[in-house]
């Protein structure tokens, strides 16, 4: 399989997890950033960057690949698009702690739970300034952005976590087996 492909294999997981929605409020639960995370974990900080720049450009090029089914520079524009931006800085800084995956090396769990934890929560950076600046919110208190885009969440993307720490491992075995012309 070439690089290429795991590219867009990632990027197409990470628009279906675009699909698989709970809407709390002005930003649904997704599993999007799951998807993000794994892309940086399992294929490293370069190829998973650019799998989910892949799927942001099909989004602003309008495919509905956007939580909710939604596409197009408008995207970017609702509660929501900052957490978009951060899905590209999660993907690489998640993937540049686990490192490049290569065959016959195993990743120690650990630095896969800091790898993990680092992508989702950088995701939330330019997510809560998006929805304080961009909305008219204060950062913090009741009713501002880091109790809207932050609290509702953390207990969802912890759980998230926990699965792509469990799920990464071997991924990356077989990752790094593919990208090597092993398999």
């Amino acid at each position: 399989m070439s690089k290429i492909a795991l590219v867009a294999l990632f990027a197409a997981f990470t628009a279906a997890g675009a699909f698989l929605i709970i809407p709390i409020g002005p930003v649904p639960i997704v599993l999007q950033n799951m998807f993000v995370v794994l892309s940086g974990l399992i294929l490293g900080p370069v190829l998973g960057t650019a799998a989910i720049a892949l799927y942001t450009l099909s989004g602003i090029l309008g495919l509905p690949v956007f939580a909710g089914g939604l596409g197009g520079i408008a995207g970017f524009a609702g509660p929501t698009g900052g957490f978009r931006v951060g899905y590209i800085f999660a993907a690489f800084l998640a993937g540049f702690i686990a490192g490049r995956p290569k065959p016959g090396i195993k990743t120690a769990r650990p630095r896969l739970v800091i790898a993990a934890a680092s992508g989702f929560l950088v995701v939330y950076v330019p997510g809560i300034l998006w929805l304080a600046v961009g909305h008219n919110l204060s950062l913090f208190g009741a009713g501002g952005a880091f109790a809207i885009g932050f609290l509702p969440f953390i207990i969802g993307d912890v759980l998230k976590g926990i699965v792509s720490v469990f799920i990464a491992p071997r991924l990356r075995t077989t990752a790094a087996e593919l990208l090597s012309g092993r398999k």
